[in-house]
């Protein structure tokens, strides 16, 4: 699974890991993340994120 950064602040979603703070459960796909979901370091969407290349 991909991993994806935000562009303002650096914080990396990793789909492995998830976000259980925000209630994404480790495997949860950046794709199946709610649309209202905001970065945990600063608050930005989804838009905000890009794929880290591997």
């Amino acid at each position: 699974m991909k991993k994806y950064i935000c562009d303002v602040c650096g914080w990396i979603y990793d789909p492995e890991i998830g976000d259980p703070d925000s209630g994404l459960a480790p495997g949860t796909k950046f794709e199946d993340i709610p649309d209202d979901w905001e970065c945990p370091e600063c608050g930005v969407g989804k838009d905000d994120f890009s794929v880290i290349e591997d």
